[in-house]
């Protein structure tokens, strides 16, 4: 049977604004190469001998950037399934290995799980694929077993795990028994971990049979067992997509999978967890200065991304995505350049963002929640100008796709095509619109936009009426199965 990924899926990546937003989050982006880091994180399944199609836990509303970018990949998982609240790791795990256990139950069968954060790098792909071969022959025989990476310095952005005892002398691997894990310390600390061989930085990679976790967080965490199952029980299919009930999800309390059980393992005798080092250039890629770090620099030390122009530039990391980017006579800086927000900052004093963040939110700022250009099932929207009662966008919609039937209750629409042929819905009426083709849709009235084309249509919308907030949507048909804004 092999191993079964589970694909966690469903942070919000702060750290990295403005790049990464809360509906656009760090996973879903290509920050190291063409591959987004969720691709990365499935293609390094490629290293796994033996492997079962994929479970991704995410957020409900990364739900299509999930199935695109899987689409892109030719990539089928097992199962989409989408929290409609996050409730942290224990929780996103515990209703994959629900899912598991419902489809095995019945052929006696105890899949080993193979969980991993879908954010995270790996350079050394054979070295990988070496530790999850013993990672998985320790979780067959009853172990929980979790990869602890080999720290190069004692950085403060990481967990850490300690080790114990050899499991196995002759394991080439040495795994050892886990003593504890320890939350990020403060750096004076952790120079001391990194001093001994006994200490790892946590990977938040876990290897464990459904059985085993399902049984240890019945022990420590059952209010979590009991609000998991019931969420699973009620839940609903939609295509390749489980939605779990999210009445039971929302009562279910936070928690991540280290403190909820596997700081607690080792209490009792029956169930032990090991950790296998690991050297294979891992990050979880947290931070600016992370990704400063592990990317090649030029001779100055600089990482440069986009179009970006230097002078007595040292040891700064510099992305340009919408313009011109040029600096003189500055070191150690983080500056990212994006449509709608720029970002300067000390590399030390990063942390900060995180601030900056929760004031957009409490401002109500659309910056913290999406690009200028914002995602959709159908395509994608990017906003070219706004002012008092008018807005402008540009609307891609894919082969194939098609908006929902909608009015809108304080907006009206004036829609010009300007590349390929869209089927529009207008009120009783159907009509072909082609390039350069224009249409109106009052307020009140009743559309839809369709692609049914060879090529994606492209459309200039002007919206006009005193109220242009995206939640003015009434629907009447989706077939994306939305029932909101998006």
């Amino acid at each position: 049977m092999g191993l079964h990924p589970i694909i966690l899926s469903g942070g919000s990546g702060t750290r990295l604004w403005p790049l990464s937003r809360e509906y656009f989050p760090k996973q879903f982006l290509s920050l190291l190469g063409t591959d987004t880091l969720f691709q990365s994180t499935l293609r390094r399944l490629d290293e796994i001998s033996s492997v079962a199609e994929p479970i991704i836990v995410c957020n409900e509303e990364h739900r299509f950037l999930v199935s695109d970018q899987l689409k892109e990949m030719n990539s089928v998982p097992l199962e989409i399934i989408t929290e409609p609240v996050g409730r942290n790791t224990a929780p996103a795990l515990t209703l994959a290995a629900l899912s598991l256990e419902s489809r095995y139950v019945d052929d006696g069968v105890d899949p080993v799980m193979a969980v991993m954060p879908a954010d995270h790098v790996v350079i050394d792909m054979v070295a990988f694929g070496e530790a999850m071969k013993e990672a998985e022959r320790l979780a067959e025989t009853g172990f929980v077993v979790t990869l602890g990476v080999i720290p190069s310095n004692p950085s403060s952005a990481y967990g850490y795990i300690q080790s114990g005892d050899l499991v196995e002398p002759e394991d080439i691997y040495t795994a050892r028994e886990v003593k504890c894990f320890v939350e990020k310390p403060i750096k004076d600390i952790a120079e001391g971990y990194v001093s001994s061989a006994d200490w790892y930085w946590n990977s938040g990679i876990f290897i464990v049979k459904v059985s085993v976790w399902l049984s240890e967080l019945a022990r420590y965490r059952p209010d979590i067992d009991e609000s998991c199952r019931k969420a699973m029980i009620s839940g609903s299919s939609d295509g390749v997509f489980y939605r779990p009930d999210k009445s039971s999800f929302s009562n279910c309390p936070e928690d991540s999978i280290d403190y909820a059980v596997m700081e607690h393992i080792g209490d009792e005798k029956d169930i032990h967890s090991v950790v296998i080092p690991m050297d294979a250039g891992w990050s979880d890629v947290g931070s600016w200065p992370v990704i400063w770090e592990i990317q090649d620099k030029d001779v100055y030390g600089n990482v440069i991304k986009g179009d970006v122009y230097t002078n007595s530039t040292e040891n700064s990391l510099l992305v340009a995505q919408d313009r011109l980017l040029a600096t003189v006579g500055v070191s150690d800086l983080v500056v990212v350049d994006t449509p709608d927000a720029i970002f300067v900052a000390d590399k030390n004093s990063v942390q900060g963002v995180k601030n900056i963040v929760q004031n957009l939110r409490s401002d109500s700022r659309p910056e913290s929640i999406n690009h200028s250009r914002v995602n959709r099932p159908w395509g994608s929207y990017e906003i070219i100008d706004t002012g008092l009662g008018f807005q402008v966008k540009k609307l891609n919609v894919k082969v194939g796709a098609s908006l929902s039937l909608q009015k809108h209750k304080y907006r009206a629409e004036h829609w010009i095509v300007v590349n390929g042929t869209a089927t529009v819905t207008k009120g009783d009426e159907q009509l072909i619109v082609s390039e350069n083709g224009y249409i109106n849709i009052s307020v009140g009235e009743l559309h839809r936009i369709e692609n049914f084309g060879e090529k994606p249509v492209e459309i200039i919308e002007i919206q006009t009426g005193s109220y242009l907030g995206e939640d003015d949507i009434v629907r009447y048909e989706d077939k994306y199965g939305r029932d909101g804004k998006n």
